[in-house]
């Protein structure tokens, strides 16, 4: 029977919309029924009778609860009430609520410390950390890879600035040397049509020659022979001067201790002259070509 009755309600508003669509009472959109707002009332009986059903007779230690004002304004001196406060305003909001709980603590640490219960955590007070170990080790491997990334990324930048800085130095002393070698060319140019008589680029390249020089033989000095040459002196000495060893000097020159006569002018024995075999080989001695040629046409 229920049933019948809900279908004949539909039924009968089916008809009823029908009927006013088909008078154009209708209009296109949201058709919202509003019924009768429900009047207000202040129900203080129901509200202490809720109220004692679930209060609970405990100690003050037990709910820890305090109801207070914000504190007072540092600024203003003056305590801000609700009205006062815009709630569009962030910044006066959050105040309002600071100010609020520094009210509370100030109120309620003195009664903590009059019941002698303790508002400091202690030192060797341990803690559950909310996140595992592994997720902490994850964290901590994350932030060490970033890090090395950073480094990374900044020991590259330096490599790069310093490779740039090279270049930059080479290009410098390459663009000098053009500069140098184009003033010199310059220079000759300018001698050689007579248009200058100054030879200085040459006293230039001397003394950078003279410099090179005597950088490369202080190099030697300073670097020594080496291990062969070294061994090779040892074993066979350093032969003594070589170059120039048979001049004379003044003092040879003056020196005549050894000079003999007889051995100069091949006056001694065995040397040749009139009482000695020299003297005979020389009587024996071969005629030269030009006699020979004229023995012969005589004897012909």
């Amino acid at each position: 029977s229920d049933s019948g009755s809900d279908s004949e309600d539909s039924s009968l508003s089916d008809s009823e919309l029908q009927e006013a669509f088909a008078r154009g009472a209708l209009k296109p959109g949201l058709n919202v029924v509003l019924e009768e707002r429900p009047k207000r009332r202040n129900d203080t009986e129901g509200l202490k009778q809720c109220l004692a059903e679930f209060r609970q007779p405990l100690s003050w230690v037990e709910r820890l609860d305090v109801t207070l004002g914000p504190v007072a304004d540092p600024v203003s001196q003056s305590t801000s009430t609700s009205d006062a406060v815009d709630p569009e305003n962030d910044f006066q909001r959050e105040m309002s609520f600071y100010r609020q709980a520094q009210a509370a603590v100030l109120e309620a640490l003195p009664r903590l410390r009059k019941l002698q219960v303790p508002t400091r955590r202690p030192d060797d007070y341990f803690a559950e950390m909310a996140k595992s170990d592994q997720q902490m080790q994850k964290i901590r491997q994350k932030l060490k890879s970033k890090q090395e990334a950073m480094e990374r990324s900044e020991k590259a930048k330096q490599l790069r600035a310093m490779r740039k800085y090279g270049k930059k130095v080479q290009v410098e002393i390459l663009q000098k040397r053009q500069k140098e070698k184009k003033n010199m060319l310059n220079a000759v140019k300018k001698y050689q049509k007579g248009l200058s008589d100054k030879l200085d680029f040459l006293d230039e390249d001397q003394t950078a020659s003279q410099g090179n020089k005597k950088g490369n033989a202080s190099q030697r000095t300073k670097k020594g022979p080496n291990a062969k040459r070294r061994y090779k002196n040892q074993k066979f000495g350093f032969g003594g001067k070589k170059k120039g060893s048979k001049w004379n000097t003044k003092e040879s020159f003056n020196d005549v201790s050894s000079f003999q006569s007889k051995v100069a002018h091949n006056k001694g024995p065995g040397k040749g002259g009139r009482g000695g075999k020299g003297g005979k080989k020389a009587l024996n001695k071969r005629p030269g070509k030009r006699a020979r040629q004229k023995m012969k046409n005589r004897a012909r």
